[in-house]
């Protein structure tokens, strides 16, 4: 049965409500419209682009339900991404590079490793984190009502949750995505670990295999590489980071098999067992097969105590029954929008992790923002992807912003670029840390830069010089015009500028 109350309709737990049909159930909401509570805005989600959209239409004087259902307030960032990872990532440095420093007149040093420990320390950050950054935040949200539920459509102006009919002028998907399972014969039968489950272990597995060698992946490789634990990584695409330049992943490879990580890259995952608590893979690799003529691809069996896969993603939509809205979705559950983050239905807009554009905590904060601001007042915002950049916390990191060569020839039939080893930094020979390389990508023609690629300690803080530079249209000129500080690891951005007006091998510290 429905009962009209003060916050909406409710929907009773009894056997009848599931025998209703969506007519009827929006046909009795309809007639008692007067108790049915009305918000300019319900945003489905509580992560980056839920709490971005929930701020802006707080500016805006809007009348906003949250509706979070899933993972912790604040989404994935705070609760099994951003946060969690740099800090373990963290402790595994503290762990592994003492025991091989870069100096000759450092001896190494070998210090104690508690797992446990470590997991505990992160859950008391992110439960610091997600009280600070978002649930006293959301509590100062003027005009913002939060609440935990799951919610579904039932049609595109109302929203079922918590038990109650909520009608929406505007409505904002925000929901996020999480591990897709591969389709691979035995991984429904074998227990695998996805980057939620990897960080609540509480003892060290002896050996792990990684499915993936995108950021997730090598992050999670190299953070229990450094704990102690023997790994190797499988990936189906020819190099590792498929998205970066070559000479990127080519180099940040290099530097990880230097610690004892181990690679498969190009290689097919054919089947997965489970004996006796350990994984059993089974790979093909074609590619070894053409180099030595064999009929068939080349077989491999690995083993390994841990499985974690890091290699697919699915939208969070599979229960919102998108359907009653009219809201179109792609491959994965991934919710179709238009440059504006309008969705098929006009009033619905979607925005962050389950539109699948740049699965970034940046980008989904400012597309639900821009997405809240577009659904509120009819604007038509849009973000520059080209000038967002993105970074993978391994050591050496790496980040980019803007083209690659491959895409510059895509767009404009032509590239220029120029690759600085950090060998060539007086820095980086100054700190003995000259793993990594700066790839800068212009325009043929009017000199802009148009990308830069690096591989090098601190890159994720070194890549804002770049990122003005792709945003404002900045010139080999301007870059080489600059004075840097000497020496600097940012030098190595100026350095790939100058590659292109003169030979940086025989030129000297001073020149400018």
């Amino acid at each position: 049965m429905i009962e009209g109350g003060s916050q909406g309709l409710k929907l009773n737990d009894c056997p009848e409500r599931k025998e209703w049909t969506h007519g009827e159930v929006t046909q009795r909401a309809r007639e008692e419209e007067g108790s049915m509570t009305t918000y300019d805005l319900v945003i489905l989600g509580g992560g980056a682009a839920a709490f971005a959209a929930a701020t802006r239409a707080s500016e805006l004087g809007a009348r906003v339900l949250m509706v979070n259902h899933g993972l912790p307030i604040g989404g994935t960032c705070v609760n099994v991404g951003c946060m969690p990872t740099k800090h373990l990532l963290a402790v595994g440095g503290d762990l592994f590079y003492p025991q091989r420093p870069r100096f000759a007149a450092v001896q190494a040093s070998r210090p104690g490793f508690d797992l446990r420990a470590a997991i505990l320390q992160k859950d008391h950050l992110v439960a610091k984190t997600r009280q600070s950054n978002y649930v006293d935040v959301v509590a100062a949200l003027k005009g913002v009502t939060y609440v935990e539920s799951g919610a579904r459509f039932l049609s595109p102006v109302e929203i079922a949750a918590n038990g109650v009919v909520h009608r929406a002028e505007k409505v904002l998907i925000a929901t996020g995505s999480s591990t897709r399972p591969l389709p691979v014969p035995g991984m429904d039968r074998v227990r695998w670990l996805s980057n939620i489950t990897a960080m609540q272990l509480q003892e060290l597995p002896e050996s792990m295999v990684v499915i993936g060698a995108g950021p997730l992946g090598l992050e999670f490789a190299q953070m229990f590489a450094h704990f102690g634990s023997r790994v190797t990584v499988l990936e189906a695409m020819p190099q590792v980071l498929p998205r970066e330049e070559p000479e990127v992943a080519q180099e940040l490879q290099r530097c990880l098999e230097e610690e004892g990580i181990e690679f498969r890259v190009g290689v097919t995952l054919e089947k997965v067992e489970e004996r006796n608590g350990e994984k059993f893979l089974t790979v093909a690799s074609p590619r070894a097969a053409r180099r030595s003529r064999s009929l068939g691809p080349r077989e491999e069996a690995i083993r390994a105590k841990e499985l974690l896969l890091a290699a697919g993603v699915q939208a969070n939509t599979q229960n919102l029954s998108l359907e009653a809205a009219g809201v179109r979705t792609e491959r994965s559950g991934f919710v179709a929008v238009n440059d504006y983050y309008q969705t098929s239905a006009s009033n619905v807009y979607a925005a962050g992790d389950c539109v699948g554009r740049l699965m970034l905590e940046t980008v989904a904060a400012r597309e639900g923002k821009l997405a809240a601001e577009n659904a509120l007042t009819g604007s038509r915002k849009t973000l520059d992807y080209d000038s967002v950049p993105h970074a993978v916390f391994t050591n050496p990191q790496v980040a980019s912003v803007g083209l690659t060569d491959e895409e510059e020839m895509r767009r404009l039939g032509a590239c220029a670029c120029r690759v600085v080893r950090l060998e060539r930094v007086p820095k980086a020979m100054a700190i003995n840390e000259t793993r990594g390389l700066v790839k800068m990508v212009v325009h043929p023609q009017t000199s802009h830069v148009l990308g830069v690629h690096i591989v090098a300690p601190h890159a994720a803080d070194l890549v804002h010089e770049a990122v003005l530079a792709v945003k404002f249209k900045l010139t080999l000129d301007d870059i080489i015009d600059t004075v840097h500080v000497f020496p600097t690891l940012s030098e190595g951005i100026k350095l790939a500028a100058q590659a292109f007006t003169r030979d940086i091998s025989v030129m000297s510290c001073c020149v400018e």
